[in-house]
């Protein structure tokens, strides 16, 4: 097989994620238009966005090559069973690296906002509005992460190719959904801060 026929595989397997997430950004940032009242009312989320959503790709962009390392090497089979530890260890633990991620990101935007003396939520409203998010949209993303790589690799795609694309887009389009959610609730709830 030459360069040629090479490259055009590539771009045919990538071409459809690609454009996916061309959509998946445009709906985000649908999201993230409607979340202006939000950003208003609770100070310091605009400086938690970014982090948050950098956290949702590297960490469930991982959890995708994990998963496709192993379907590569024939220790994970393309189907959800409830007895593959493998698979079930490796969204555990990417669920609990988004959540202690989430928390940090929390954390240290407090603490930089509060020395920039730009008054920020107080640290439990951060927080929860961190963790929340972090927990909804972690289970979608894992979710979806592991319906894209096992449908592509069973229709002989290379899951590889799809990862980045589709955890990117999700991440965003749920990232922003559920944080916006989160931010409803954690305000929303008695005694939750604004």
């Amino acid at each position: 097989m030459g360069v040629r026929e090479v490259a055009g595989e590539a771009y045919r397997e990538a071409l459809p994620a690609l454009a996916a997430s061309a959509v998946g950004g445009l709906l985000a940032g649908l999201v993230l238009g409607g979340m202006r009242g939000d950003l208003a009312r609770v100070n310091g989320l605009l400086v938690l966005i970014p982090a948050l959503l950098a956290t949702r790709g590297n960490v469930y962009g991982s959890l995708g090559a994990r998963i496709a390392t192993g379907l590569h090497q024939g220790l994970v089979e393309p189907r959800v069973t409830a007895g593959d530890e493998r698979l079930r260890a490796a969204v555990a633990a990417a669920i609990g690296n988004g959540l202690l991620a989430s928390l940090f990101a929390a954390t240290v935007a407090f603490i930089i906002l509060s020395l920039l003396a730009q008054s920020p939520e107080p640290l439990p409203v951060l927080v929860g509005i961190a963790l929340i998010s972090g927990l909804l949209s972690g289970i979608a993303l894992s979710t979806v992460v592991v319906v894209v790589v096992f449908a592509g690799y069973r229709r002989g795609r290379d899951p590889d190719t799809l990862v980045g694309p589709v955890v990117t887009t999700a991440g965003d389009v749920f990232g922003l959904t559920f944080l916006l959610l989160a931010v409803r609730i954690v305000v929303g709830a008695p005694g939750g801060g604004v």
